[in-house]
């Protein structure tokens, strides 16, 4: 087993650890970017959220849910970045799907996620829009 998280997981290295049941393992960033920095992860490895099987989505977004309730009362931020860097080119340094939730307080000098890129397109809306639908 090489993967970082799933060692963590495995209690083969330490970790602060938040929120554990049969599915989900949460614990702080040793890297934080604020005050009470989270990851989520599922216990079984995916590397992205596609690849997590379908039955491993509402325990992962249930517990983001349940963490980020009991964090706002625990550090008083004023709101929280959630987020998932899904793939290399997202900024994904961990091949284990992780959810960010990230405690925000006035001043912090953060940004929204509006300001992670800003390359857009010139490919009209419709067109885009039916390439994804004709997938589904």
């Amino acid at each position: 087993m090489e993967c970082l998280f799933c060692k963590i997981i495995s209690k083969q290295i330490p970790s602060e650890t938040i929120y554990e049941d049969d599915s989900i393992f949460a614990f702080l960033d040793i890297h934080p970017l604020s005050k009470g920095h989270i990851l989520v992860i599922p216990k079984v490895h995916a590397d992205t959220l596609e690849t997590l099987p379908e039955s491993e989505i509402t325990p992962l977004f249930t517990a983001v849910q349940k963490i980020t309730r009991a964090a706002k009362p625990a550090l008083s931020p004023s709101a929280f970045t959630i987020g998932i860097n899904n793939g290399k080119d997202s900024g994904q340094a961990i091949d284990h799907l992780h959810i960010h939730i990230i405690p925000r307080f006035p001043g912090d000098g953060g940004h929204s996620l509006h300001s992670v890129v800003q390359s857009g397109t010139d490919e009209p809306l419709s067109i885009t829009c039916q390439k994804i639908r004709d997938r589904l």
